[in-house]
């Protein structure tokens, strides 16, 4: 069975959502940088291992990204899922885990990169915003693009309104990814995705 480490920050509503999935893979660890996310006490109770390697803990970049890097080998997982996960990883852990790495991200990429992207939308005036699933690769929230799901900003949207509205989009395109990934449907190779032309049409959804 293939395996799979999951990375959190916080309360891992994406996370929650993989698990409750129940996709056919082995959630090997949830892991975390925050020893008080509250994801992992969802992961506990669903039985689920759990680790925790506090960037607080550590001098510097590098030798967090390390500690984090040894946390994840020892699963030896065939993908990592970053969901929310509120760290930047350097290139050198990218490096070790190449193109194992995907990410949930909430907009349409390869618009509003980085933090605030709610905002962002709605003060930048676009009618349309979402989210993305993308391979992780050194350049921030740049990797090559797995799925996409988008809505329309509504004129009394606010970050809030907008972020509560786009994360059921988030829940379903994630799992929906991971599954095509480690069903060999997904496949990227020198930065070049492949999509088995059966998901193409489901690899963008839209909600009005």
């Amino acid at each position: 069975m293939k395996k799979i480490v999951i990375l959190i920050s916080g309360r891992g509503s994406n996370m929650q959502a993989i698990v409750n999935a129940e996709l056919p893979y082995n959630i090997c660890c949830v892991l975390s940088n925050n020893p008080d996310a509250k994801g992992l006490d969802f992961a506990k109770i669903k039985g689920i291992n759990t680790s925790v390697v506090n960037h607080r803990d550590y001098p510097d970049r590098e030798s967090f990204d390390q500690a984090l890097g040894d946390a994840i080998d020892k699963y030896e997982p065939d993908l990592i899922v970053l969901a929310g996960f509120m760290r930047i990883l350097n290139p050198n852990l990218v490096a070790r885990f190449s193109e194992r790495i995907i990410n949930i991200h909430p907009s349409l990429l390869p618009a509003f990169t980085g933090l605030n992207t709610h905002a962002r939308a709605i003060e930048a005036g676009v009618k349309l915003h979402g989210c993305t699933v993308h391979f992780v690769t050194p350049d921030l929230d740049a990797g090559p693009i797995v799925a996409q799901a988008a809505l329309c900003i509504r004129p009394n949207d606010s970050p809030q309104t907008l972020a509560d509205r786009i994360l059921p989009l988030e829940h379903e395109i994630l799992p929906k990814s991971i599954t095509w990934i480690l069903d060999g449907r997904c496949t990227i190779s020198s930065n070049q995705i492949t999509l088995d032309p059966a998901i193409i049409n489901d690899s963008f959804s839209f909600r009005g």
